[in-house]
């Protein structure tokens, strides 16, 4: 059941044609919620909607546009195109929540690690260039493959929410508890994003390792 208050909004997915982003959309679609897909390309941002229609309400469109439309937008980019992409949507995010959710991961022959960050996280990075948005970062830890899985009821796992803002940080852990088995947790402040982005790095060792799909879960809250 989605919080009253979401269900009046638009969910806008930045990136929303990579695995993760289909995920989170088919997800919050599936929960009743109206999403917008963005993509470089416009064109297959429709695509993928249409591909999702059987999951809820989806559409599709440019970066741009979604930004516009969304009232929540997640960014799901790549790390590589991160801050170009926000410094082009400073007009457009201008007063939304934006919610990063991008890893600045690096891979090499011994697996994944976490790369250094000048303003400390992925999601500082983003407080830095959006400095008109309310900047929360979440669904860091979450396994695509799972969210992509039509088959996959229930997604269980808990998602650390950072911000400074507790109102903003307070509709996000609700926009996680859409998802049947997801759970939104307060996590800290923004200055506390980059081990939970860093976190990502583990989850995919025990992945390679125990070929599974890992999320988390806090205990005893």
């Amino acid at each position: 059941m989605s919080d009253p208050e979401l269900t009046s909004l638009t969910i806008a997915v930045l990136g929303g044609t990579g695995p993760q982003g289909r995920g989170l959309a088919r997800r919050f679609a599936a929960a009743g919620l109206d999403v917008v897909l963005g993509s470089r390309s416009a064109e297959r941002a429709a695509e993928a909607a249409a591909a999702l229609a059987s999951a809820g309400r989806v559409r599709g469109t440019s970066n741009a546009e979604a930004a516009a439309a969304g009232d929540i937008v997640l960014v799901v980019v790549p790390w590589d195109g991160h801050a170009g992409l926000l410094a082009s949507l400073t007009e457009e995010l201008a007063g939304k929540i934006v919610v990063d959710c991008v890893n600045p991961l690096g891979f090499d022959k011994q697996g994944a690690f976490a790369l250094p960050v000048p303003e400390g996280s992925a999601t500082q990075q983003a407080a830095a260039i959006l400095t008109g948005s309310r900047v929360v970062g979440a669904f860091h830890n979450v396994s695509a493959v799972l969210l992509e899985d039509p088959d996959v009821e229930r997604v269980e796992t808990d998602v650390l929410v950072l911000g400074d803002d507790r109102e903003a940080t307070d509709l996000v852990q609700s926009l996680a508890d859409v998802v049947p088995g997801m759970r939104g947790l307060y996590g800290g402040r923004l200055r506390n994003a980059h081990q939970v982005e860093a976190f990502t790095a583990n989850l995919i060792s025990v992945n390679r390792r125990y070929k599974a799909h890992a999320g988390m879960r806090v205990t005893d809250v």
